[in-house]
């Protein structure tokens, strides 16, 4: 918490500094009177450790992490929470007085996103994908309560995702999978296929083959860039219900503002900031 008179510093390190989770955190600040600022900072990977060092030189109390520093940041920790070890990826860093731990918010926002639509306990979700975002994803949902297949271009990667799970994971092979989802109440795509790289796209199909939409299945995806995937059309042309990846994102930095607050997160103004950054 910030002592009175002093700004309190959080931000996010990543190769490409963005001003999304900028807008979020700045409006969740503002919503509650709180004297905290967001600052995105753009490094490269052998600049890391010296950023978590001025961390914590500085004080400076939280930073989001994107890839590749998602990995490479668990080496430079003093802790790690149970769910990130476990999943083995960190998205979020905590400073405690000096004190480095490192969380996952990511398996949170994909919990959540997909609770506004369906509960999750029990559900039927396969999800496409099977890396870092995967594995926070499939490791979310199994902690909540769900019933997870995973299919993967690689069936391999799969297996070993589902493994590494346990609990209520399973294989679902490869993507042929996404072939006939009668038994299924949900599919997730955690992969990047449909995601925007500058003015392109790694891939202008939908991984999942329109004839295997429809009504009362719910179709999500993690991709925001375009917020609208291929997907996500086909799904609501067919009558599906439809997460699009701006939710997950909501409710992984509003899981971040209250690591680094201790106070609950302004949903509706956060939310808000993010409807006008996305346009949508």
């Amino acid at each position: 918490m910030a002592e009175s008179g002093r700004t309190t510093l959080c931000g996010s390190l990543s190769l490409h500094a963005v001003s999304l989770g900028q807008s979020l955190h700045l409006a969740g600040y503002q919503a509650l009177g709180l004297n905290y600022f967001y600052m995105p900072f753009q490094l490269v990977p052998d600049q890391l450790p010296g950023a978590l060092a001025g961390m914590r030189a500085l004080g400076i109390r939280g930073f989001g992490v994107s890839m590749p520093f998602k990995l490479l940041v668990m080496d430079h920790l003093d802790r790690l929470d149970p769910l990130a070890e476990r999943i083995g990826a960190v998205n979020t860093v905590v400073n405690d007085a000096g004190t480095l731990t490192g969380h996952n918010t990511d398996a949170w926002g994909a919990v959540e996103a997909l609770r506004e639509v369906v509960p999750v306990a029990g559900a039927r979700v396969l999800v496409v994908g099977a890396g870092g975002a995967a594995r926070a994803v499939v490791f979310g949902l199994v902690h909540a309560g769900a019933i997870v297949h995973v299919c993967n271009r690689t069936p391999e990667r799969a297996e070993e995702l589902a493994a590494h799970v346990g609990g209520g994971a399973r294989s679902a092979g490869g993507l042929e999978a996404l072939n006939d989802l009668e038994a299924y109440d949900a599919v997730l795509n955690a992969s990047s296929l449909g995601m925007a790289v500058g003015t392109a796209a790694t891939s202008a199909a939908s991984p999942v083959a329109r004839s295997a939409l429809r009504p009362g299945l719910v179709v999500m995806d993690i991709v925001y860039k375009p917020i609208q995937t291929r997907l996500l059309e086909e799904a609501t042309a067919a009558g599906a219900t439809t997460v699009h990846g701006g939710r997950m994102l909501l409710h992984q930095a509003c899981r971040q503002f209250e690591l680094y607050t201790g106070q609950e997160a302004p949903r509706d103004a956060m939310d808000a900031a993010l409807r006008v950054q996305l346009g949508f």
